[in-house]
């Protein structure tokens, strides 16, 4: 039996800057997760990361993460896209000096 499809997301990071960024609808790459394409469709899916995979001049390690609709857009279910919304944790620069 199979498992159940749960919605996803696809997340990758920027060829030049490393930053994780997330495919919207419209086929672009936000640093945003809330702008983020909630995919809730196994085929829809498979269709989006061919895609996304296809971007090689752009994104590197594109996958399907999973991720819940939240008020604000897509919302990461676990800590590792928790994470990775909040940007390199070494030091203050990129998303964290926005949060200041």
């Amino acid at each position: 039996m199979s498992r159940r499809f749960t919605p996803k997301v696809i997340t990758a990071n920027l060829l030049l800057d490393g930053d994780a960024v997330w495919l919207t609808a419209d086929d672009r790459w936000s640093k945003s997760m809330s702008e983020a394409e909630l995919i809730e469709d196994e085929a829809h899916a498979d269709i989006r990361i061919l895609f996304a995979n296809g971007q090689a001049h752009v994104v590197v390690g594109p996958y399907l993460a999973d991720a819940k609709a939240g008020p604000n857009g897509p919302e990461p279910t676990h800590f590792r896209e928790e994470f990775r919304t909040r940007g390199p944790s070494n030091y203050a620069h990129g998303k964290q000096v926005e949060l200041n």
